[in-house]
């Protein structure tokens, strides 16, 4: 897997931001120094009830910390007819403000299911596009 490395010492990644240390980076801004952000390999699948929510070659994979690695859906390779915007939103000082969405599907509503960075901090600007998934409330599996 090849990592994004923006400076030096420095590899991102991502989740819901953890409570983590951190360093300052040279603009005066926060940044995370356990943060890496790699292609994921192989085909990965979102499901949801059932339904198949997306498909994609194209994933990331984002490890912070010792927590388990999240994997990044490109919003191209989702159903997003499937997804509705919530009202809520998180705060990360490592990669910005996120932004949640709930399923809704056959069996019903899933709130806050998904989450966004849509503006996300330019340290980790990789995963601007992409959708991440609560593993506790659909499947995320490789292919």
């Amino acid at each position: 897997m090849d990592e994004i490395r923006l400076c030096a010492n420095l590899t991102l990644s991502s989740a819901p931001c953890f409570g983590v240390r951190h360093m300052s980076d040279k603009l005066g801004g926060v940044m995370a120094d356990h943060i890496k952000i790699r292609k994921a390999t192989g085909t990965w699948v979102v499901r949801a009830g059932g339904a198949v929510l997306g498909e994609t070659a194209n994933a990331l994979e984002m490890s912070e910390g010792d927590y388990p690695a999240v994997i990044y859906f490109p919003r191209d390779d989702i159903g997003m007819a499937f997804l509705e915007r919530t009202e809520s939103s998180t705060k990360c000082p490592h990669k910005g403000q996120a932004s949640y969405y709930a399923i809704h599907g056959k069996s019903g509503v899933i709130p806050d299911a998904a989450w966004s960075y849509e503006t996300p901090l330019t340290t980790v600007n990789a995963i601007a596009g992409h959708l991440a998934f609560y593993g506790d409330k659909v499947t995320v599996e490789q292919l």
